[in-house]
């Protein structure tokens, strides 16, 4: 994968862990228990998408703009996008992209959970 930073990137966000969902070939980011990314593996076991959320606005538009985003594989196609692995979306555009789908599910969760992870 292009994007060898991204695990410890996500990794250092306040409240996020991760698992292996082994009989989809997923390694999945969550905080507060909802996942809002995933690295998704190919038939051979290498990364071959990273799938994240985003408004719909801004996900449409970044498709528009780059050809390696792409509508959320096997996810919901208007609220979830995918990034080819191997693409050659910008560094600094990936880690705005997971910033953002880490606040918009950070937002969506109880205020309770919400200042928990805040204040962790």
């Amino acid at each position: 994968m292009r994007y060898q930073w991204m695990d410890e990137y996500l990794m250092a966000m306040k409240g996020v862990s991760k698992d292996f969902k082994e009989e989809w070939s997923w390694t999945r980011y969550f905080v507060g228990e909802k996942m809002f990314a995933a690295v998704c593996k190919n038939s051979q076991g290498e990364d071959y998408l990273i799938t994240l959320k985003l408004e719909p606005l801004e996900g449409d538009f970044l498709r528009q703009q780059y050809e390696d985003i792409i509508p959320g594989y096997y996810m919901n196609k208007t609220h979830w996008n995918s990034v080819k692995a191997e693409g050659n979306v910008p560094d600094q555009l990936l880690q705005d992209m997971l910033e953002k789908s880490y606040h918009l599910i950070l937002s969506k969760l109880p205020k309770s959970k919400q200042k928990e992870i805040i204040e962790e």
